[in-house]
């Protein structure tokens, strides 16, 4: 028996169409778009002027050959960034003029080697170039705001400008083809006092918000933690492993039924064509990098009523439903 979404379910391309070009280009957006996506995902952190640009960390060396940059090595620094520590070079560390002047690269080249040949060719898009593509071909953006509380903490919040730059674009409503998301809370509620735009609270298999506005995610995933992210939130993005009991993979949890309950939508993530990602029983072979049954997986989540999902491969994504649709 097929669970019934709250709203007909739409494909989000995670990151543009990561799993055939280099993640969070112009290229991989246009590419999602011409295989169908109904919105575009850029993760968002700010430059040293304050510009939001996309990338999926601000931590850009696996990402960007700015390693190969000498001008730029004195950069390389170690910052604790929500907990974790990292040594690289940071985006809030550059202009934007000199972040243009890196070329993107393949973050995964072991798992998607025909990436790799794409490297060196594409820059990193900014917001405003990224909202001017959607609205050329008529598909929504779903931004995510990244490590909002360290940002703010430095002087580079990126909840207000980015309210600012939709409404500058006309998107201001429940209506706009745009959905905000976060792992953290506070940011989350903040937004919603400041946009009509829907909001989807982000979250992870274990941990909890770094902002620490909630003791963990688990807790937000309990009918009542459910019925306080409704208050501020159209919906959530779960890991779509949560979909599934953990103890018995192949029968689903309460999410789907206990989100639907509280009025809030599911758009879990991320499905990806390799063996490395895929539950065990969806995969083929024993190659990491070798693609499984994606389309399977997606079907699945589909039957327990999701209201859309994440996708690096947005082709498989747009074939699963339409195939879905003609059933």
């Amino acid at each position: 028996m097929t669970a019934t979404p709250l709203s007909p379910p739409i494909l989000i391309a995670h990151r543009g169409a990561s799993g055939y070009r280099p993640e969070h280009t112009l290229a991989a957006y246009e590419l999602a778009i011409e295989q169908g996506a109904d919105f575009i995902e850029p993760d968002l952190v700010p430059t040293k002027d304050g510009v939001l640009v996309a990338r999926h960390e601000n931590e850009i060396s696996g990402t960007t050959d700015v390693a190969a940059h000498p001008e730029f090595a004195a950069r390389r620094i170690t910052k604790t960034i929500d907990g974790e520590k990292l040594t690289g070079w940071f985006t809030e560390d550059f202009t934007l003029v000199e972040l243009k002047t890196l070329r993107a690269r393949e973050r995964l080249p072991q798992l998607r080697a025909a990436n790799a040949a794409y490297d060196g060719r594409f820059t990193i898009p900014t917001l405003a170039e990224i909202i001017a593509l959607a609205k050329q071909h008529g598909v929504g953006i779903y931004p995510e705001t990244k490590h909002p509380t360290y940002f703010a903490s430095i002087g580079l919040g990126t909840d207000a400008p980015l309210v600012a730059q939709l409404k500058a674009a006309g998107w201001d409503s429940a209506s706009a083809p745009v959905f905000i998301q976060s792992f953290e809370v506070a940011n989350l509620r903040r937004i919603h006092g400041m946009t009509g735009i829907r909001l989807i609270q982000l979250m992870a298999g274990e941990g909890g918000p770094a902002d620490g506005a909630a003791p963990s995610y688990a807790a937000m995933l309990t009918p009542e933690g459910l019925k306080a992210v409704a208050t501020y939130a159209y919906g959530i993005g779960p890991d779509k492993a949560q979909l599934w009991r953990t103890d018995r993979p192949e029968q689903p949890s309460t999410l789907v039924a206990d989100a639907h309950a509280a009025g809030l939508r599911v758009h879990p993530w991320t499905y990806r064509a390799e063996n490395y990602f895929l539950p065990t029983r969806f995969r083929h072979g024993t190659d990491p990098a070798a693609h499984g049954d994606i389309q399977a997986e997606i079907s699945a989540g589909l039957g327990l009523g999701i209201d859309g999902f994440f996708t690096d491969y947005p082709a498989i994504g747009t074939a699963v439903l339409t195939a879905a649709k003609g059933k």
